[in-house]
């Protein structure tokens, strides 16, 4: 029946499963683990003690079963809350069904292991760029609404909000309040954030818890909420503790504040100092206008003074006068262009008229003309050989033309 697998028509018994998840278990081998603890049942006449160690960064955890006087023989009596360090077998109770660490030994972590460790996220995340300024977002001037995540009732939520309200009376706060020591406070301060995140209304948040030891402030360098800060759209204010105090968380935020109080200051505005600020800022303003229109005003006084802009027409007359000369030197030029070209006309055509033909003929010259038989138009005589003996003449004078015949034709000598 040890390898006889189950069926719906053999299926096994409850102790059948409960030996087998034992075997199972028991060939884990042992481990070494680390956590918080968050219940401490121990009693002087148990023979046993139970205990419940809780993951650092999530809600997980896991029962610890150790003998008692492994407990009583501590440096230290083991408190909720305290990080430790445990070695032991997973083992399963049969009876039970139930599942648990039996632990051999428990160690203590102490502050200096716990700062090694936090140096160590330290320079890994720097390692990483999540420490580099470039990455850091800048607070809005005035936030329509301002995040607080702290723990309820506490000193630092009190002082936020009054020193806020102080500063602005009408500032918008929204407030999660969550552990800010133990256990469960990185996964209720990571989800506090994401939902503070997806608020469109909220322009800045800010992480805010009072002082207090290295334990006590140990969520704060916690890498899962490291990470979750550094991947916020929205700027996050770091205020943990006091002006000493240096977790992780404000290497990460955007802006660490040395505390609550200085956190509030940074964020939400003084409405007296700015409106201080604004009467000043006016009253620098009129001052300048003022001396500019003055600074102006004199400047005009001094164009208006000078001789050119005593009298504005001095420029236009002087200018009409220039064209006025202009002119008149232009007319001048056209009249005599003009004349000089009247007379050159005058002497062409005296010329033209001595050199006519009319003119030519008054002075006792005249034109032959031979007039063909044949009826075509009369040609000028040119040589003797146009007007043989017997042909028709016609002479042209000044005043008419004759009739005539040739006699003869004599040639030039």
């Amino acid at each position: 029946m040890a390898g006889q697998p189950s069926s719906p028509e053999t299926p096994w018994p409850v102790r059948r499963l409960n030996a087998e998840v034992k075997g199972w278990i028991q060939r884990l081998g042992s481990a070494w683990v680390e956590g918080q603890l968050t219940q401490v049942n121990v009693k002087p006449s148990w023979k046993l003690s139970y205990l419940t160690l809780r993951d650092t960064e999530s809600e997980t955890s896991v029962q610890l079963t150790a003998p008692t006087n492994l407990i009583q023989s501590m440096p230290s009596p083991l408190r909720d809350g305290d990080r430790v360090v445990v070695h032991g077998r997973p083992a399963f109770y049969e009876g039970r069904g139930s599942f648990s660490l039996w632990v051999t030994e428990i160690r203590p972590v102490g502050i200096g292991e716990l700062l090694a460790r936090i140096e160590r996220l330290r320079a890994q995340l720097a390692q990483e760029g999540l420490f580099d300024p470039a990455r850091k977002k800048p607070l809005p001037y005035l936030p329509v609404r301002v995040g607080l995540i702290t723990g309820r009732g506490s000193a630092a939520e009190r002082d936020v909000l009054s020193v806020a309200r102080d500063r602005w009376p009408e500032v918008d706060i929204r407030v999660i309040n969550t552990a800010v020591q133990g256990a469960t406070a990185v996964p209720e301060i990571i989800r506090a954030l994401e939902e503070l995140d997806r608020d469109p209304l909220v322009d800045v948040i800010i992480i805010a818890r009072g002082g207090g030891s290295v334990e006590d402030l140990l969520p704060f360098s916690e890498e899962a909420l490291q990470r979750a800060v550094a991947a916020a759209e929205t700027p996050v204010v770091s205020a943990i503790g006091h002006e000493p105090d240096n977790p992780v968380l404000d290497n990460v935020a955007d802006l660490r504040a040395a505390t609550p109080t200085d956190a509030a200051k940074r964020v939400v505005p003084d409405v007296a100092e700015e409106r201080a600020f604004l009467a000043e800022a006016r009253s620098r303003m009129a001052a300048a206008l003022r001396g500019w229109v003055q600074r102006e005003r004199h400047g005009l006084a001094g164009m208006r003074s000078r001789p050119v802009l005593a009298d504005p027409m001095t420029p236009i007359r002087v200018r009409r006068e220039e064209i006025e000369r202009a002119v008149a030197l232009i007319r001048r030029d056209v009249q005599y262009l003009l004349q000089t070209e009247v007379a050159q006309i005058k002497a062409l055509r005296a010329q033209v008229s001595a050199l006519g033909p009319a003119a030519t003929l008054s002075r006792g010259y005249s034109v032959v003309q031979v007039v063909p038989r044949d009826g075509t138009p009369p040609e000028v005589v040119m040589s003797i050989r146009q007007a043989p003996p017997g042909s028709q003449l016609r002479i042209r004078v000044a005043d008419g033309s004759i009739t005539a015949a040739g006699m003869s034709a004599v040639p030039a000598d």
